[in-house]
Order: structure tokens, then sequence, then C-alpha cells
């Protein structure tokens, strides 16, 4: 059987984020910062050293300093391993002059580096999921059923099929039919794939493994394909062997700022379906050397707090204190994300890094390095409100304050 040194690993670093913006304004989708201390990034990254596959290409495109800074501080094997995480970003070429147009052409542009590396199986993966997943078990089951491509698949509701690629998996797990987020119930009642009145659909999760050879082929010989999930697929079930690998553990795409919100503070629960202490499977990121954080004469309920924070005499109630974060007396914050800060400021100015005095903020998205002054209010807009303003957004009804933004003193941001 095939070892995973065998496989390469290429995690999408994601096109301009829009639906994620403001938050991708400077950064790009998988730069983007989670759990207080983490990014994106991490995600995949770790899922690849913790199932062993120690070559990882990350496509990056858009929006990308930041990203490549912090894959460069945190990921270096040393020199006595074979592994490496590398960043393959866009280029122009005497071949092609255009930027990656899809998923599909993104790798297509890199196949001389993925031929280069001589690995026979490549990963494909997104940078922008939360999830845990031991890829060599996906590896596994790919060589068993000398599978061309193997598709990892996961339940799905009725009423969440027309979110995603929906297929059609046989009894002995080869796919017959695929459909890119079908609306019309009789279309989809043409995909069931489980007896399971809840969730009787299996859906794309956006990774997939091929074998190089089938992987260059397919790319090569429809150059106008260029996203995986509604042209690559599809196109390759009608020629390939296209096999569906179930994952039924938890899975979320953080694709829109709704999702962003809710995944970051569903983490804050002892219940969350997804945590990051898991000893033997953990989330790698930057070592930072900072120091535990201070909370003095606080009341803290179902908040997760980074280190070298300082938190004085506060409310503070379902919601993430990232890195850094420096919260003055008087405040209430409810269901809010304060991502924090970047760098200790040196020189006190008139409206320091961090949030001032009597501040009340709920359900909003503060990021790094936000400076906001004493009594400043905050308070939710009705869902499904956008609105943008010359300092804040709102998005879905979350206001954001994007990052280095000054909120002058005394300011109210309320419907």
């Amino acid at each position: 059987m095939p070892t995973l040194n065998e496989v390469l690993a290429v995690i999408l670093g994601g096109g301009r984020g829009k639906r994620l913006y403001p938050l991708t304004q400077m950064r790009s989708k998988p730069a983007v910062p989670i759990a207080g201390k983490y990014r994106l990034i991490d995600i995949p990254i770790s899922n690849c050293i913790n199932s062993e596959i120690f070559r990882i290409a990350i496509l990056t495109q858009f929006n990308s300093v930041s990203l490549h800074r912090h894959i460069t501080r945190s990921y270096n094997f040393d020199s006595f391993h074979q592994g490496w995480v590398q960043i393959w970003a866009a280029e122009q070429t005497m071949e092609s002059e255009n930027w990656y147009q899809g998923t599909a052409d993104a790798v297509r542009k890199q196949l001389l580096e993925i031929q280069a590396t001589g690995g026979k199986y490549v990963l494909i993966l997104a940078g922008d999921h939360l999830y845990r997943m031991d890829y060599k078990e996906m590896a596994e089951y790919h060589w068993k059923t000398n599978a061309d491509i193997t598709v990892a698949v996961q339940p799905v509701a009725r009423d969440e099929a027309s979110r995603f690629g929906i297929l059609k998996r046989e009894a002995d797990g080869r796919i017959s039919k695929f459909v890119e987020k079908p609306k019309e119930p009789e279309i989809q009642n043409q995909y069931v794939s489980r007896d399971d009145p809840i969730r009787p659909f299996l859906g794309s999760m956006g990774i997939y493994m091929f074998n190089v050879k089938v992987l260059i082929d397919l790319l090569t010989n429809f150059p106008n394909h260029d996203d995986f999930g509604s042209d690559v697929i599809p196109q390759a079930i009608g020629t390939h062997a296209v096999y569906g690998f179930d994952f039924d553990g938890y899975w979320q795409d953080i694709g829109t700022i709704r999702s962003f919100y809710e995944t970051n503070l569903m983490l804050t629960t002892a219940e969350t379906p997804f945590d990051f202490y898991d000893a033997k499977l953990p989330i790698y990121t930057d070592i930072r050397y900072l120091p535990a954080s201070i909370v003095e004469d606080s009341t803290l309920k179902h908040v997760l707090i980074a280190e070298g924070s300082k938190i004085l005499k506060s409310q503070i109630t379902h919601s993430i204190i990232g890195i850094r974060s420096q919260i003055a007396s008087g405040c209430v914050i409810k269901d809010s994300i304060v991502m924090g800060a970047d760098y200790y400021e040196r020189d006190t100015k008139e409206l320091p890094i961090g949030i001032g005095s009597n501040c009340h903020i709920e359900s909003a998205i503060l990021d790094k390095n936000c400076h906001i002054g004493n009594n400043v209010t905050i308070k939710p807009f009705p869902r499904d409100t956008d609105m943008d303003n010359e300092n804040w957004y709102v998005r879905d009804g979350i206001v954001i304050i994007p990052k280095d933004t000054e909120i002058a003193s005394g300011t109210t941001i309320a419907p």
C-alpha cells in the first residue's frame, strides 16, 4: 500500500473573501483570527500534521502578506525533518498573465510545482473551514477502493441541501451523480443516498484526494474548468472512479460574517461541538511569549480569554477576548468578539488600543488594534441589516469595527 510520504497537501488560500468583508479588508480569508489566538489556516495545517502529512503547499493570491507572515513564523520543521510548509503565490508567467480564476484554476497554475514534489497523490483542502479530521483514514480509503478521486462527504439535512454540492453515492461507495446547490425538491429527491429521513443527502465538504496523473489530465484536458465543485468533479464522475469518503464529525464552512460570528461564540461554552483542548490532536499556531491575563474584580460568564489581556472591573458574557486585549473599568460586553491587538503600545496615546471605560458593547466584532474611547455604546441591528459607515459596518445585524479603527469617546452605534 502507498504511504503518506507520497501525499502532497494543497490548501486553497481563498479569493477576495467578499462575504467576510470587512474582516478581509486587510487580510485573506485563511488569515482571519478565530478563537482568540488562532487563524483559520491553522485548522487544515494542523489536521495535516496530526495526520502525518508533512508536505503542505498553500496557494495564496489576495491580501496575503499577513498570511505569509503567520505561516513563516508558525510552521518551521527542523533541518532533520523531511516536511515543509510552503507558500505558492499567484504569479504571472510566460504561459499566463491571469490570476487564479477559481479553485481548480489555482491548482492548474501550480501543476509544475506539484509535479516537482514527486508526490503521487494530492489532497486538496480549503483554508476557511473549522473541523478536526484524520486525513490518513481518507487516504487509506482512497487506496483501498482504487479510486481516481475521493471526495469527503457529510450527511446533509433536507432543509440545507440548497447550500451544498449534493451527490448520489451507490452501495459500493462510488459517486454516480453530482449537483451543485439544488433548490427544487424534485431534483433533490434524485440524490437521496442515505436511509435517514432527517439527513437523507450527502454533501461535498470541498476536500478531495486525487491521483496526480488524474489531476493533471483533468486540468489540462479541460482548461475552461475553473472550479472543482461545479466543473471538475461532475466531469470526472462520468470518466473516472470517484468515491465518497464518510465524515460525520463537526464541520463548519466559515464563509460569511454570520457563520464566523456564531461559530466563534459557540466556542465559549462547555458544550461546544468543537474545541481546541484535544491533547492528542492539537491545533497549532504562532508561539507568542505573552504573560498570563489579568482579570480584576470582574464578572465573566461563557468567556474565552486569550493570553496577554487585562480586564478591569467589567461584566463580560458569551464573548471572546483575543490576545493582548485591554478592557478598562465599567464595561459591559455581551455576545461579542474582541480580537485584541497585534502589539502593546509603548507610548500612551490620547485614544489607546483597547476598550475605554464605561463602554457597552453588544453583538459586535471588534477587529485587531481597535481604539475604542470611553462611554461608547454599540448595540445590534435587526437581522439582515447591512450598512456601510465611514469607520464601522453592519453585516446581517452584526456591528463590525475594522482593524486599526478609532471610535471616539461618547459614540453610539445603534439602530
